[in-house]
C-alpha cells in the first residue's frame, strides 16, 4: 500500500508542477486541448491501424503540443511560482525544452532512414509506392514514440527511482484525458481575450 501511495502522491506532484510551471498561456493550453482531443483518437486506432495512429500522434497532436510549449509559453521569470526558465528546465522530469528538441529532430529526419533502408533492417515490408512509404513512415513514428517513452522512463529509473519512472509514463499516456479536463474551458478564456491564466497559485 505504500509503494501505491507513494506512486499515486509522484503522480500528483508530476502533473501539477507540469501544469503550474508550463502551462502558464492560454494559446499553450487551446492547443494542449487540440493535441489531447487528437491523442484520444490515435489511442482509438492504435491497435487497429498502428501506422494511421502514430500519423496522427506525431502530426497533429505533438505539433500542436509543441508549437504551445516553443512559441507560446513564457521564457522569462515566473513570478507565479518564482522560478527561472533555466530552474524549471534543470528540474523538468520528462523532456524538457532542449530534450524536446533532439527528440523532435529524430523524429522528423527518421523518414530519411526509409529511404536509405526500406526494410529497416527487416522490421519492415518495403514500400512499393508513396502509400507504401506513408505507412512505414507511421509505423517507424510508432516505434520512436515508444522508444522516447521507454528510454526517458529508463533515465528515470536511474536518476530518480523506479516510482519517479513509472508515474511520468503514466502521467504521458494519461496526459490526454487529464489535458481535457484541465484546458476544455481554455478556447472560451482566449474569446473573452484572457491570454494567460492567473489560477496557477491554487493547488
Amino acid at each position: 500500500m505504500n509503494n501505491v501511495n507513494a506512486f499515486l502522491e509522484t503522480l500528483r506532484i508530476q502533473r501539477w508542477d507540469d501544469h503550474r510551471y508550463y502551462h502558464h498561456s492560454r494559446v499553450n493550453q487551446s492547443l494542449h486541448l487540440i493535441s489531447a482531443i487528437s491523442f484520444l483518437v490515435a489511442y482509438a486506432m492504435v491497435f487497429s491501424d498502428p501506422a494511421t495512429a502514430a500519423l496522427i500522434a506525431w502530426l497533429v497532436s505533438m505539433v500542436t503540443r509543441q508549437a504551445g510549449h516553443f512559441f507560446f509559453e513564457p521564457k522569462g521569470y515566473d513570478e507565479i511560482n518564482q522560478a527561472t526558465h533555466e530552474h524549471k528546465e534543470a528540474i523538468k522530469v520528462g523532456y524538457n525544452l532542449q530534450r524536446k528538441v533532439v527528440l523532435m529532430a529524430i523524429w522528423a529526419l527518421s523518414p530519411l532512414l526509409l529511404v536509405q533502408e526500406p526494410a529497416l533492417f527487416g522490421l519492415l515490408e518495403p514500400h512499393q509506392d508513396w502509400q507504401g512509404f506513408v505507412h512505414n513512415v507511421g509505423l517507424l513514428w510508432f516505434m520512436v514514440g515508444v522508444a522516447g517513452l521507454v528510454f526517458r522512463m529508463l533515465q528515470l529509473f536511474v536518476t530518480q527511482g523506479v516510482v519517479a519512472g513509472l508515474a511520468w509514463v503514466t502521467k504521458i499516456l494519461t496526459d490526454p484525458f487529464h489535458d481535457i479536463k484541465l484546458y476544455h474551458k481554455a478556447p472560451l478564456h482566449l474569446l473573452r481575450g484572457e491570454w494567460m491564466d492567473p489560477g496557477h497559485r491554487a493547488h
